[in-house]
């Protein structure tokens, strides 16, 4: 219980510092007086309008989302079909597909990039979802998953009449939404936070993401004006925290007991 009521603390303690130096005035949160009485919320619009956070939460929000769904559909299916599709050479192709969590992604910008520009996909959505569209460790964490499922209850549905995309459908998933969820707010979260490629890919407002738009905000503000870019921060900062609160159970059920396997 202690330890519980200690990792609650540790993690909201620095949040309400960062939220309560959003609503001081300049200079204030260094030599704090009268603080309750002077409490405001301009820091926060006067955070939007040095940078367009609006526009920058919507592309993180399409971009995040997109991927996570990509992730999701991509996974399942390929997972899908190492556990339950029989074909030629399939232990050495999940090998292979295993194998690339090897790779750093760091290694693979390059030529990612210059396959963004052959297409026409520089400063455009495509260019910033595609090349992410499919994650080895979903694979992975899916068919450790889908092993444990009874191979009877396939068979028998393949008696039955059902097809292997029904089957999938209608048994597959919804056995799995826990550890779906644990996926999902994984994907999330992680490309929510990505900063490298977006900033590598955009060139323009109008696809940038939250992360640039935060680079933005500290550096337009040449004085430090650190309660406006607190203001950033927590309007940032609010979608992954509710994305946690949500998937925070499945999460962290889903990851534990795999890694158990």
């Amino acid at each position: 219980m202690y330890i519980a009521v200690y990792r609650r603390v540790h993690y909201l303690v620095p949040l309400l510092y960062a939220f309560f130096i959003s609503l001081m005035e300049t200079g204030q949160y260094i030599y704090p007086s009268n603080v309750l009485s002077s409490l405001t919320f301009e820091n926060y619009y006067l955070a939007l309008q040095t940078a367009p956070i609006f526009k920058f939460l919507l592309n993180s929000l399409i971009f995040a989302g997109l991927i996570t769904v990509g992730h999701l559909i991509t996974s399942s299916l390929a997972a899908f079909a190492f556990v339950f599709i029989p074909f030629r050479g399939k232990g050495v192709m999940f090998s292979i597909v295993l194998s690339t969590m090897m790779i750093p992604w760091e290694a693979t910008i390059i030529p990612n990039y210059d396959t963004i520009i052959k297409l026409g996909w520089l400063d455009a959505f495509p260019g910033l979802i595609v090349p992410h569209l499919a994650l080895t460790l979903g694979i992975f964490l899916l068919r450790q998953h889908f092993l444990t499922l009874p191979k009877e209850l396939y068979e028998a549905a393949r008696i039955d009449g059902c097809s292997r995309f029904r089957f999938f459908l209608q048994m597959v998933l919804p056995l799995s939404r826990p550890i779906l969820a644990a996926l999902g707010t994984y994907s999330f979260i992680t490309n929510w936070n990505q900063y490298l490629w977006p900033l590598l890919v955009t060139n323009s407002n109008e696809i940038r993401t939250v992360q640039i738009g935060l680079k933005m905000l500290i550096s337009q503000e040449e004085q430090n004006d650190f309660p406006i870019i607190m203001a950033g921060i927590i309007m940032i900062l609010l979608p992954t925290l509710l994305i946690l609160v949500i998937g925070h159970k499945y999460l962290q059920k889903g990851l534990a007991s795999y890694s158990q396997k």
